[in-house]
């Protein structure tokens, strides 16, 4: 089963954060597809995370790709 894959790039300028689930949501997207820096705890409590936000907070299913070594 062949599937066609509409990869659409764009810059915009803001807090990644709530940019990436504008986006998002005007172009009506299927799929959004993140990589994860994969911050411990600390820094994550510190820094925010991209990842987590916009797993609660898109307007479609989000998928996050962790790097090696990542953690929880």
């Amino acid at each position: 089963m062949l599937f066609q894959v509409n990869v659409k790039t764009q810059v915009v300028v803001g807090d990644p954060k709530e940019k990436i689930c504008e986006v998002v949501e005007n172009s009506h997207a299927d799929l959004l597809v993140m990589g994860s820096h994969a911050f411990g705890p600390i820094k994550r409590m510190f820094l925010g995370s991209v990842s987590n936000y916009c797993a609660n907070h898109a307007a479609c299913p989000v998928v996050i790709v962790k790097g090696k070594g990542a953690t929880s």
